[in-house]
């Protein structure tokens, strides 16, 4: 008879790991299910964002790349059946506000922005509602291009569509956290008019990504991104029109 005592030590330590590795881990594709949504005051202390399932924001979509002290940034996400929860760690040593006027080149200014399909379909979105790309301002303000009442694709504000604040830290390096719980809207979406937001369910893709625009009190200079994009005749700056380009999630339990 062969001795167990060699299969016992293999198996010891495969076991003791077990132990100790979370249920719910999410792939990096995944978004983790969480039933008391998070309190979106830039805290980032609520148990819905418990682990380390963070992305990283390292691909560069425009300009150059910036020093990890001028600007670094990750994030997580989370879902319920009502929206689309999202936390930013962002590492900026400068936040720029230059144009007063909400819809006057938000670009340039620091903002996150949040890109969105409801049913990954990707393609053009620049003069329709097949996507979003959400500026998140300073300001807490969101905005994108989209048809307005008179179906002209204008920048417009959609502040009931994202939820958010952010906060610095006291402490250095006063890192910036920031929260936004984001309703999903598809393409029959209309500006203006009485829209239901999508009902997220366990399965669902959804097109995603996020960037950064890292303005240092003049226009942006920086532009880094959650997905790598090919560039199309040298530009990478594509997402605000093609949500081909985005990534995919998928809503888990």
């Amino acid at each position: 008879m062969k001795s167990t005592k060699s299969l016992v030590t293999a198996i010891a330590p495969a076991l003791l790991v077990a132990m100790f590795v979370p249920l719910a881990i999410a792939k990096s594709d995944s978004v983790l299910f969480i039933s008391t949504p998070p309190l979106i005051d830039g805290l980032a202390t609520d148990a819905a964002w418990e682990g380390e399932d963070w992305h990283d924001m390292t691909s560069l979509m425009w300009g150059t790349s910036p020093e990890p002290n001028d600007f670094s940034g990750r994030y997580k996400l989370r879902w319920n059946d009502s929206a689309l929860y999202l936390l930013a760690e962002i590492q900026d040593d400068h936040l720029s506000d230059t144009y007063a006027n909400p819809l006057e080149r938000y670009w340039d200014d620091d903002c996150l922005e949040i890109f969105i399909d409801a049913d990954a379909s990707g393609g053009d979105h620049l003069n329709n509602y097949n996507a979003f790309a959400y500026h998140l301002a300073l300001d807490n303000q969101v905005i994108d291009i989209g048809p307005n009442e008179a179906g002209e694709a204008v920048p417009q504000r959609y502040n009931d569509h994202v939820m958010n604040k952010w906060q610095r830290e006291a402490l250095e390096p006063h890192k910036v956290y920031w929260e936004a719980a984001v309703r999903v809207f598809d393409d029959s979406y209309q500006h203006g008019k009485d829209n239901l937001p999508v009902i997220l369910k366990e399965g669902m893709t959804l097109g995603f990504m996020l960037a950064y625009c890292d303005a240092d009190g003049g226009d942006r200079e920086h532009f880094l991104g959650s997905h790598e994009i090919t560039p199309v005749n040298g530009d990478k700056n594509l997402g605000y029109k093609d949500a081909s380009v985005f990534g995919k999630i998928v809503l888990t339990k």
